[in-house]
């Protein structure tokens, strides 16, 4: 099989019919673009969410901590705790597992997050450090966003920047090799975007306006995510090409290794569908809160999700495919 996620089809078949019992208290279920599970609680609703790392060596307890946080935020959540899960080959060190555990901690503070269990172990199952985490998080029932809330009409807005968290991986993992591509400048500026993991602000922000869906933009890149959505919700999207927010940075590091940015993970971005016409207020709202946000296209009937390209021509998503960050690293 290929390196990275299942495929759509692949995922379905996985899933379908092997859920266990059916629990009236469960809000949100499995399903394609839905990362997180959300569970009934009185007036509120629980949102849980767990993902590994695997792809990165480098900041891998910072990394880790912001995937799953941003997904329970993307589904409405306000993220309270994590349990981390750490699996290590045979030749690590305490000092490498007391480096995740630092990165970690620091990051939950920085999001008032508490680590409330987790699992560490060392394994001949893997060859390098593998960490995953599971993310809770809570809200009022009628808070809670789902990636198949997007309905047709609605604008859709990206915070930050394609390829954000790839980006940084690559800059950390490839230093050496890329000293000849990157000034030192643009190689800070590559590395710096593991700082902008999170999506927690846009994710408060964009739930407390009253959006009609959010999903974050990870493994597959924006074209993975977009698929995702579009799934989820069964409908289609136009972007624009010339919308999509690409740094220089970026462009360089996908031109030296021959990757398509769009392909390429990018943590700390999200895509958010608004109401056509109170797009322009929500605007306002991030722009006010500081936060980095383009409008890049609109949700539409059909169930054809199509690139307006710069030179007119049209490019067709047919699916999520695996992330260009394998190629590299």
């Amino acid at each position: 099989m290929k390196v990275g996620k299942l495929s759509n089809d692949d995922l379905h078949k996985l899933i379908s019919g092997h859920t266990g019992a059916f629990r009236e208290e469960v809000m949100v279920r499995p399903g394609i673009g839905e990362d997180c599970a959300v569970i009934e609680f009185g007036k509120y609703g629980c949102v849980l969410s767990t993902d590994p790392i695997t792809g990165a060596t480098n900041e891998i307890g910072k990394l880790a901590v912001h995937i799953s946080c941003n997904d329970v935020v993307s589904s409405g959540g306000v993220p309270l705790a994590i349990m981390v899960t750490i699996l290590a080959p045979k030749d690590s060190t305490l000092q490498d597992l007391e480096n995740i555990m630092n990165q970690a901690s620091e990051e939950c503070k920085i999001l008032n997050v508490e680590i409330i269990g987790g699992h560490t172990e060392i394994t001949e199952a893997v060859n390098r450090i593998v960490v995953s985490v599971t993310a809770i998080g809570k809200n009022l029932k009628e808070k809670i966003v789902k990636t198949a809330g997007a309905k047709t009409g609605d604008a859709v807005f990206m915070t930050k920047i394609v390829g954000l968290e790839g980006t940084g991986i690559i800059a950390y993992e490839k230093e050496k090799e890329l000293s000849g591509v990157l000034s030192s400048y643009e190689m800070a500026e590559a590395k710096s975007y593991l700082d902008k993991l999170s999506v927690v602000k846009e994710g408060l922000v964009s739930t407390k306006f009253g959006v009609n869906s959010m999903h974050d933009v990870t493994e597959g890149g924006i074209l993975g995510a977009l698929f995702e959505l579009c799934s989820s919700c069964k409908k289609g999207c136009e972007i624009e090409y010339s919308k999509l927010p690409i740094s220089d940075v970026t462009k360089k590091i996908s031109e030296y290794y021959d990757i398509d940015p769009l392909k390429l993970i990018s943590s700390g971005s999200m895509l958010i569908t608004v109401s056509w016409d109170k797009k322009d207020e929500f605007l306002d709202t991030l722009k006010r809160e500081g936060i980095e946000v383009s409008e890049i296209g609109c949700i539409n009937d059909g169930e054809i999700i199509q690139i307006k390209m710069e030179d007119g021509s049209i490019q067709l998503i047919q699916g999520a495919e695996a992330d260009e960050l394998y190629k590299v690293i």
